[in-house]
């Protein structure tokens, strides 16, 4: 199952403008990452290796707005860090559901119900909520090297659906895993949680992250995806991708990466060239567009992308290879 009808309808106009409009790069998803600071510290990130005085920093709430408005993308997903721990995330929120935006707010979920009260969010069929779940229990726990964050995320994700807010989840899957492991974690989220909406991605081999053992490389991917998806589960799922992303990620179909399309805004400006690698900040969306070599990077290309498979690259590749084909187009509206 892809993204809901409306959604789909919102992205499909957009690219059709784009196309239109003759423009042959432009951003799908913003990643925002208006903090870098998070109440956990997991051993496959590399997203909090800053210094104390940047982890102490928070993106004003202008700034936010109008990095979205200056590069138009219709989704933005609200990461970090931990966005939670930003006062005002709230209404960053607010502000882009206003502006008709998708909005998704990243968490881990330890401070939903517990700072709740801080916060003014609202339903809305524009917003979910995103909560991270490597896995069941021990996995999970293990995964953020916290005892205790599986019981309180899943808590967390009751509670939203009990107040109204769509649930959405991200899993990140690593050398550790077994196809039993993600099938139990993606049963356990579709038909116990009954999440509105799953996504599942390979981690990135962040270089700083503490934890250098555990990254699957692309035939490890394929072989997992393989048996993960099997058996019926694809359409079983209600996985937020693209058919044609979880083709890539079974090796069916292989693609360039896409880094422009899910661009990376933070404290720093935007990021080069993509949410999970550093080479550097541009101060505009247009420079980041104009000033990066794209054909510099992706596997077979930048040796750090050799063994990437991850959503931020290549769910755009997907993306757009389906809009460009009649046959997945209509594959990806039945599925």
């Amino acid at each position: 199952m892809t993204m809901p009808l409306r959604q789909s309808l919102t992205v499909a106009r957009y690219l059709l403008r784009q196309k239109l409009r003759g423009n042959d790069k432009f951003p799908l998803l913003v990643e925002l990452e208006p903090l870098f600071a998070c109440n956990l510290a997991c051993a496959g990130c590399g997203k909090i290796q800053h210094p104390a005085d940047q982890l102490r920093r928070r993106m004003p709430v202008e700034d936010a707005i109008q990095a979205v408005e200056e590069c138009g993308a219709p989704m933005v997903s609200i990461a970090g860090g931990e966005p939670l721990m930003h006062p005002q995330v709230d209404v960053i929120a607010n502000e882009l559901v206003g502006r008709k935006k998708y909005v998704f707010l990243c968490t881990n979920a330890l401070l939903v119900r517990k700072w709740w009260d801080r916060f003014n969010f609202t339903p809305s069929s524009r917003f979910a909520f995103t909560i991270h779940l490597d896995g069941l229990r021990e996995r999970h726990d293990a995964s953020v090297q916290q005892a205790g964050v599986f019981d309180e995320a899943v808590a967390a994700v009751r509670w939203l659906k009990e107040q109204g807010f769509r649930v959405t989840t991200n899993t990140t899957v690593f050398n550790t895993d077994t196809p039993q492991t993600v099938i139990d974690v993606l049963n356990f989220l579709n038909d116990e949680l009954e999440v509105d909406q799953m996504m599942i991605s390979p981690a990135y081999a962040y270089a700083k992250a503490p934890d250098q053992d555990h990254f699957l490389g692309v035939n490890e991917t394929r072989e997992l995806f393989k048996k993960v998806l099997a058996g019926g589960n694809r359409k079983r799922w209600r996985l937020n991708h693209t058919p044609l992303f979880l083709d890539f990620l079974e090796g069916k179909v292989d693609f360039a990466c896409t880094a422009w399309g899910i661009p990376s805004y933070s404290l720093f400006g935007w990021q080069k060239p993509c949410y999970l690698m550093g080479d550097g900040y541009a101060a505009s969306y247009a420079e980041l567009i104009a000033e990066t070599d794209w054909e510099a990077y992706g596997r077979g290309r930048d040796p750090r992308c050799s063994n990437c498979m991850a959503h931020c690259g290549y769910e755009p590749s997907a993306v757009l290879a389906t809009m460009g084909s009649l046959r997945e187009t209509i594959r990806a509206a039945r599925s």
